[in-house]
């Protein structure tokens, strides 16, 4: 149906306040319109109105109504009718800057193939050999080609002809390990996320879990297969339920095939990042700053302290990060418009995280009991134990400066 708008009694800027208000959820628009008649259309009402003499506040009114009948956005509008005011609005012709083209479509597909045949060079070398084509091989179809400019090279690079049909050789090589997919939760705790934070001479590997925020951090001398599958071990066997995804980005120290074959045999699927998705890992990377670089600083640590600092990672720190230390937890709301977004107001510790998981009993490792939880949890408060594990901490790090200085090192501490 076909609806026919006469605006021929609007003749004041007030009568236009007044069809805006009242039209407010009226979709009245000149978009399906041929361009003719839309130019008509705002050249009749600007002069109509006397736009130019018009205050800014009632330029304003124009503008949105012809925003609303129009279908324009506001800088196209203003353009119009800067136009609309000099002269009378009609569609402008093209006129091409250049309309003779030096170096046609057959000029391209030759600096194309030469590309693809030389794995796209530098542009400096790619001018030497059409260069060469002409001048020592006397191949007359590179004649007008070999006198681009370096410059153009990059432009005729950039070009639709060229795009259209230039594949990339660059020789990716496919590792078959792990799927590149988000991390999967399945809304129950296992699903960790893992990466490695480099402290000169040795590496934390840090995990946690995506659902209860259980974290558990190791330290290994150097970032090896030899002592990549003790560390996950350990890892693994400090979360108090089954793992059954392992995400990590796509370093050397988790992509291999030793650490593939050990979660293949523990029944535990592997993933890895996207590319363009840094939300992928985000989780791990800010429990890295937050955690580890806040608790064990950027100084230097020799490699023969990395058996002590995970007696103190197992007995103190893992434990006060789980039971002893809040930490924040989204909750979504769903706005008026159904755009759901992730409000962070709930804090509380991992443990209690695990514990208000609807049967979080069977996720559970055999042999472990939420009794046997709650004694480590529940036999000091948090500062009692933070207090414990910082005294803890101390005496570390006084035992690593001290052999340090021993060792003649000229390190800060």
């Amino acid at each position: 149906m076909k609806v026919t708008m006469d605006d021929s009694r609007i003749s004041s800027i007030a009568q236009l306040k007044e069809f805006l208000k009242g039209s407010e959820k009226i979709v009245v628009s000149l978009e399906d319109t041929n361009l003719s008649e839309k130019y008509e259309f705002i050249e009749k009402t600007i002069k109509q109105f006397s736009y130019q003499k018009l205050s800014k506040k009632d330029k304003r009114v124009i503008i949105q109504y012809l925003r609303k009948v129009t279908g324009y956005k506001h800088t196209q509008l203003f353009r119009l009718i800067k136009r609309g005011e000099k002269s009378s609005l009609v569609k402008q012709l093209y006129k091409r800057v250049k309309p003779h083209r030096i170096y046609t479509s057959t000029d391209i597909k030759l600096l194309e193939k030469t590309d693809e045949l030389h794995l796209r060079l530098s542009e400096d070398a790619t001018l030497e050999v059409l260069r060469r084509e002409r001048e020592v091989f006397n191949n007359q179809n590179y004649q007008t080609i070999a006198k681009v400019s370096h410059s153009h090279i990059t432009n005729l690079r950039h070009s639709p002809i060229y795009k259209s049909s230039w594949i990339n050789h660059t020789k990716a090589r496919q590792i078959p390990i792990g799927v590149t997919m988000a991390p999967e939760n399945h809304g129950k705790p296992g699903s960790i996320r893992i990466d490695s934070v480099s402290q000169k001479d040795v590496y934390h590997i840090n995990s946690i879990d995506e659902i209860t925020q259980w974290e558990v951090v190791f330290c290994v001398p150097q970032l090896s297969e030899s002592c990549m599958l003790p560390a996950l071990k350990e890892i693994f066997e400090q979360y108090p339920f089954d793992i059954f995804n392992f995400h990590s980005d796509r370093g050397h120290e988790t992509i291999n095939y030793l650490v593939a074959e050990l979660l293949q045999r523990l029944l535990i699927k592997q993933t890895k990042n996207r590319s363009y998705h840094s939300n992928d890992n985000a989780l791990i990377e800010t429990k890295n700053g937050s955690i580890i670089r806040k608790n064990m600083g950027w100084e230097h640590i020799n490699q023969k302290f990395c058996d002590d600092i995970n007696n103190y990672y197992k007995n103190f720190f893992n434990i006060y990060l789980n039971f002893h230390r809040p930490c924040v937890f989204p909750t979504i709301i769903t706005d008026k418009k159904g755009k759901k977004r992730k409000v962070y107001n709930v804090y509380q510790v991992p443990y209690d995280a695990l514990k208000q998981i609807l049967g979080a009993d069977k996720f559970l490792k055999k042999g472990q009991t939420f009794e046997k939880l709650d004694i480590i949890a529940y036999q000091m408060s948090d500062n009692e134990f933070a207090e414990i594990m910082r005294e803890e901490e101390r005496k570390l790090f006084q035992e690593i400066r001290e052999k340090d200085r021993d060792n003649g090192s000229q390190r800060k501490s």
